[in-house]
């Protein structure tokens, strides 16, 4: 396991997204810290902005990719276990499901729910052996990440040959007008809801934190060269509504 539940959370910043993108070192001590202080409204934040559709979404994109009895599934970036919670339903309490999460907050929600293997450790750094994976799977974390490469270096280590990769992120719509309006969206009048709702400025702070860092994520063709780059092949993208991207790809036999 993971050491870094044993090393203090730094100080929240004055402004954490800056030094977020201004110092990636920094990223998962930041990321670590912001999740830990909002865990408990997390569901509650993702259940608005996928106006409730988010479980549905993530278990067609899951079968999309072949979860299926038997297999055994590592879900990176577990946090409430929002994904796991799917994969598991896929397979049918047959396989082995894991989950890792940097944030202790997070995995403390996720173990009222879920009776699986919940791990603390860093995308980067996978407290996993290498090839015993059928599929591993991340659910709108990878821009969270200090290093897209190392991360799916790491996915690819623990991966079986021929297993899979499954990413759900989102990113801004393609058309100029759309991303605006987006923007105006989950920038502006999400963020007051989710005050409104929550009824804790960590909620609105949460939701303003996941649009600044999708506005600025990276686009989709990049992230394909990058899986590309690192080692696997067939890699692909469906969009749904111009923003929430579905990324697989595999390792080589």
């Amino acid at each position: 396991m993971s050491n870094t539940q044993d090393r203090p959370e730094p100080a929240p910043a004055a402004d954490p997204i800056g030094v977020y993108y201004a110092n990636p070192a920094r990223r998962p001590g930041i990321v670590r810290a912001l999740f830990n202080r909002t865990a408990r409204h997390y569901n509650l934040i993702n259940h608005i902005f996928s106006l409730g559709s988010g479980a549905w979404y993530r278990r067609s994109c899951l079968r999309k990719a072949g979860v299926a009895p038997g297999m055994t599934v590592v879900d990176v970036a577990v946090g409430t276990g929002l994904l796991a919670r799917e994969a598991r339903r896929l397979m049918q309490g047959r396989g082995t499901l894991i989950g890792i999460d940097l944030s202790e907050a997070m995995l403390a929600v996720a173990r009222q729910t879920l009776d699986i293997p919940l791990v603390q450790g860093t995308a980067e750094a996978l407290p996993l052996a290498a090839d015993m994976a059928d599929v591993v799977t991340m659910g709108y974390a990878l821009r969270h990440v200090s290093s897209i490469d190392q991360t799916l270096n790491e996915a690819l280590r623990v991966l079986r040959p021929g297993g899979r990769l499954v990413l759900l992120e989102i990113s801004p719509p393609t058309n100029k007008l759309a991303k605006v309006m987006t923007g105006l969206f989950v920038g502006g009048i999400l963020p007051i809801v989710s005050l409104a709702v929550a009824r804790d400025r960590q909620a609105r702070s949460l939701m303003s934190y996941h649009w600044r860092t999708i506005a600025a994520y990276a686009p989709v063709e990049a992230v394909l060269q990058m899986m590309q780059h690192c080692g696997f092949e067939s890699g692909r993208c469906a969009s749904e509504l111009d923003l929430f991207r579905f990324f697989s790809a595999r390792k080589p036999l």
